[in-house]
């Protein structure tokens, strides 16, 4: 198999809002470059990007799927990301690896919740933008409108770089402004087409958006825009020089029409992406940080020592974990011994592979700038950083969005704590952005997740992959009790021991303090009695009694009105009032 220099490399994530059609527009790109022999569908459960068994169920994205082919010498490896905000974490995690993001809008709905999301972290990542329209080939369709929109919510920079000639149903004529002509693409799926010169209206509307197009890339660059003035415009052979440099700097973003589904405009999508994409050259260095000082530093694409991410784990208890990673410097090969800056240990590569949904392609080396997996790596994780051992050097870690939904799992059959708990972990190392616990007070498995949705999905998962009988139940309540008014009570300890015994009497007065101070002991005791070190066992006592309360063993408010404790049933020696909150 050829190596790929980083140059001839395209790195990008699709992303966009639910149903927009990514998947859809992900197998159609598959197979137009040859790397599938046929179309699959998403109603039918046989697209290569949606292999896993919810994602067929559901007809919708779960996970964010590594593909990879070749269009004019060039190696594109791209992730189709999920749409719903439940799975958001996919489509971020696939931006922090990508070169750039294809931005997939549907014709018929707009700009989506989730199409806002990942424009905004496409932009802190500082990478590129490109928009495609998709699903011309639907009723409704206002491509002028739509455009309006698009610009009035991300920018006049925005530039259609094509126009659909005959929208809605039947749609497979496109207008090419870089090239003044109609694209014609044929009706059976198979992305093949034909080019005429524009003629007519169309001849028209291209002459005057041609000319546009020469302005907005002469507008880009100060060079760009002197030769504009001195010679009256820009030749071909120069805009095409202008349009990368001018996407990279997001000066431009080019807009292109799509129908997925029936494979109309693929084509020249991947004829732009191939000659004007963001390769890893376009980005030389990423910053890190260098695990013997702890000083910020940076990794060269062109350095000598190997540097690799993780950014995704498959969990298979079959064949082993599956490490996604991307090169960020230097050559990865099988065999190889690299340091885990993150877990402090060193991981022997195995086999090496390409990914392309489940199908895997074995290679034997990665350059710099690929992208590729390893199988049962002993203990490496999402986020970690392989590198050089005697050059170590830590990779920024993702942060996730807070989850904000939360569930209890409730076992039936008791002794399979253990077994839900590996799942659980396994689990949250191929999903990182939801999050565990058992709770001590209330005495559950909590899960948190980022909607009811993936909730469900983890639920089902959990059944399937590790065989535990549970369901999803809501959280207990923590309530809390406190004292409403002031009570004394008094206590005997009697204990024979065989020797002179245990006698003791505790004389307890307690009352209500103001509000968020807590609880404060103190003690009154004189002479030289009783010793003065049973007082801290008998503070202790009463801080562990605070933990359970008269009415529903709830933990009274002892720290703020916040503390956390061990809830149950046993009720207080000490019979003060008390009051549920």
């Amino acid at each position: 198999m050829k190596t790929f220099q980083p140059a001839e490399i395209r790195n990008f994530a699709l992303v966009g809002h639910a149903s927009s059609g990514k998947t859809t527009l992900a197998e159609a790109m598959l197979f137009t470059s040859g790397a599938i022999q046929r179309l699959g569908s998403v109603a039918l459960g046989t697209t290569v990007s949606d292999f896993h068994v919810g994602e067929q169920q559901r007809h919708i994205s779960v996970h964010g799927t590594t593909l990879n082919c070749e269009w004019r010498g060039r190696q594109l490896n791209f992730i189709d990301t999920p749409g719903y905000l439940d799975f958001s974490s996919e489509g971020i995690h696939a931006l922090r690896v990508a070169d750039f993001a294809v931005v997939v809008i549907d014709a018929g709905h707009g700009i989506g919740v989730g199409t806002e999301m990942m424009w905004e972290y496409a932009g802190q990542f500082g990478i590129p933008r490109i928009i495609v329209v998709n699903g011309l080939d639907k009723e409704n369709c206002d491509f002028d409108a739509l455009v309006g929109e698009v610009r009035g919510r991300f920018g006049q920079k925005i530039f259609p770089m094509q126009v659909p000639v005959d929208s809605g149903p039947g749609f497979h004529q496109v207008l090419d402004v870089l090239r003044s002509e109609v694209v014609s693409y044929a009706t059976d799926r198979s992305g093949e087409f034909t080019e005429v010169a524009a003629s007519g209206e169309w001849a028209e509307r291209v002459k005057i958006m041609h000319q546009d197009l020469i302005e907005h890339i002469a507008e880009t660059d100060d060079t760009l825009l002197q030769k504009f003035f001195d010679e009256g415009g820009l030749s071909e052979a120069v805009l095409r020089t202008g349009v990368h440099p001018a996407v990279q700097r997001q000066a431009f973003i080019p807009l292109f029409c799509t129908a997925a589904e029936t494979n109309v405009g693929v084509a020249r999508l991947l004829d732009f992406i191939a000659q004007f994409g963001s390769s890893p050259e376009d980005r030389k260095t990423v910053g890190a940080t260098a695990v013997a000082t702890g000083d910020p530093c940076l990794v060269a694409l062109d350095g000598a020592e190997p540097v690799a991410y993780v950014f995704k784990t498959l969990t298979d208890p079959q064949t082993g974990d599956l490490s996604i990673f991307r090169v960020y410097s230097g050559t990865v090969r099988g065999g190889m011994e690299l340091y885990n800056s993150d877990r402090r240990i060193t991981e022997r590569l195995g086999q090496l592979y390409r990914l392309t949904g489940k199908r895997r392609t074995a290679v034997e080396q990665l350059t710099a700038g690929d992208m590729g997996a390893a199988v049962k790596l002993r203990d490496t994780h999402t986020g970690n950083t392989l590198c050089d051992a005697k050059h170590a050097v830590a990779l920024p870690k993702l942060v996730y969005p807070v989850p904000y939904t939360h569930a209890a799992l409730k076992l039936h059959t008791a002794g399979d704590e253990d077994r839900l708990a590996t799942g659980l972990a396994a689990l949250h190392e191929e999903d990182p952005a939801f999050s565990y616990h058992t709770d001590a007070e209330l005495h559950q498995f909590i899960i948190s997740a980022q909607g009811e949705l993936h909730l469900e999905v983890l639920f089902e998962r959990l059944k399937r992959r590790y065989k535990v009988e549970i369901e999803l139940v809501p959280p207990k309540i923590r309530y809390r009790e406190t004292i409403k008014v002031a009570a004394d009570a008094h206590y005997r300890h009697k204990k024979q021991s065989g020797g002179a015994g245990q006698f003791a009497e505790v004389w307890l007065h307690i009352e209500p303090a103001a509000r968020d101070e807590g609880i404060s002991f103190t003690q009154s005791l004189t002479g030289q009695d009783v010793d003065r070190v049973f007082v801290p066992s008998v503070e202790k006592g009463m801080q562990t009694a605070a933990l359970e309360g008269i009415y529903g063993g709830s933990d009274l408010l002892t720290h703020h009105g916040r503390k956390e404790g061990k809830s149950g049933t046993k009720k207080s020696p000490w019979r003060v009032k008390t009051e549920r909150m």
